[in-house]
């Protein structure tokens, strides 16, 4: 086996647990759950490509605890029926990949697995009307008004677009930057419906009967149309089905073409229909050119400018009670090269920081004792530490790729 690929996979599988934790313990239920279906998608791929890995008993156990998760957060949001609760079968696989019999999780090798996941089509997709506004984006107005442009003008004045207005449109770059809440307010400024879709998910075959589900997709989006509401269907990590690949599991290739027809079909100029399909993607040098004729409209995303993390700084730190000598703009300053994300975490960290030290004291169980003020030097020592998610290598890759493919 590949333990440089191995080891890429174990990577991702990390990533994606901490994010889904986060997102768990701060409520964000639906996108929790999509996260933790990035993990088991992650881990059951690594079991079927390495079967002979060491690690794979405990990465099947991880899988099928953040599963169970998975359905518990379903059941008491009512984000899934309890009747149709997912259901697993673990099987050990065939000399040809195919599967066999039963496997034992106590098995001497430990669990040589591919996992058949029967999901149903509300495992796949979170559909809702979103409450995010244009004014929770902070900054980006270039990316908003190309958004603009593309949806709620012709939304609002079909008439004037003689020749048809773009339906795919591509929004990249690094991550943590507002992609998807970019998407999700503009299906709130035009009252659409929002399908939010975790393309790796999809395409890895745990889910199982990727095509049928590609279609299912594009079918329910359809029929939405015929409330007089457009659609957006958001599909995250697009390059998981739109990028090369050297190494295939199972239909992927099959699931892809499907995804590309049905793109192609909502393309069709002789339907002026009000169905959009937005793709996010922190990777577009992934991308097969081919398929970029799909996005008419291509859309860089970038790290946010200094009014935008000043704007973001005073956001995170409302509720917080700040020293005098905290200057919001001066932190602006100081976090130049940080995302969005970057910023919430730092604020997170200075909060952490104060309250780790209220417990130290001792005095934290009296109610009645708050921390203290949190202080410049609080911020600079946890931005020590916290050093931006986005390298200068990353950020010139981006700027690089844009000057070739970008289209506004």
């Amino acid at each position: 086996m590949s333990v440089v690929a191995a080891k890429e996979l174990e990577d991702d599988a990390k990533k994606y647990a901490s994010e889904a934790i986060r997102l768990d313990s701060q409520g964000a239920h639906g996108m929790a759950i999509q996260m933790y279906q990035k993990v088991i998608s992650t881990l059951v791929k690594l079991v079927h490509l390495y079967p002979d890995y060491r690690l794979n008993k405990q990465y099947t156990e991880r899988a099928m605890a953040y599963q169970e998760r998975v359905k518990a957060i379903q059941a008491a949001h009512g984000l899934l029926p309890q009747d149709q609760s997912s259901e697993m079968d673990w099987t050990i696989p065939g000399k040809n990949g195919g599967a066999g019999t039963n496997a034992s999780a106590n098995s001497p090798k430990g669990p040589q697995v591919v996992q058949q996941l029967k999901a149903s089509f509300s495992d796949l997709v979170i559909t809702e009307k979103p409450e995010v506004k244009w004014d929770d984006v902070v900054g980006l107005e270039d990316c908003k008004q190309a958004i603009r442009e593309s949806i709620v003008f012709p939304f609002l004045r079909p008439d004037l677009f003689k020749l048809g207005w773009p339906r795919g449109i591509l929004l990249y770059g690094p991550p943590g930057c507002g992609k998807t809440m970019i998407a999700a307010a503009t299906a709130a400024e035009i009252d659409g419906y929002f399908i939010s879709v975790d393309a790796a998910s999809i395409m890895s075959k745990w889910l199982g009967e990727g095509e049928k589900n590609v279609s299912k997709l594009f079918a329910n989006a359809r029929k939405m149309l015929s409330e007089n509401k457009p659609v957006i269907i958001f599909v995250d990590e697009i390059d998981s089905l739109l990028g090369t690949r050297g190494q295939e599991v199972g239909g992927e290739v099959r699931v892809r073409d499907q995804f590309l027809r049905e793109t192609d079909g909502i393309n069709d100029k002789g339907k002026n229909l009000h169905l959009y399909v937005i793709g996010a993607t922190n990777k577009p040098w992934t991308l097969d050119p081919p398929f970029l004729r799909r996005f008419a409209k291509r859309i860089l995303v970038p790290l946010p400018e200094s009014d935008a993390r000043m704007s973001q700084f005073r956001m995170y730190t409302a509720p917080l009670t700040l020293n005098e000598d905290v200057n919001l703009d001066s932190l602006a300053k100081l976090s130049e090269g940080y995302s969005g994300s970057d910023i919430k975490d730092i604020c997170q960290g200075v909060q952490l920081r104060v309250v780790r030290e209220l417990f130290s004291s001792g005095k934290a169980l009296d109610k009645e004792t708050q921390t203290r003020p949190i202080t410049v030097a609080d911020f600079k020592e946890v931005m020590r530490t916290r050093k931006p998610s986005v390298s200068p290598d990353m950020q010139r890759a981006y700027l690089q790729w844009s000057n070739n493919f970008n289209a506004l």
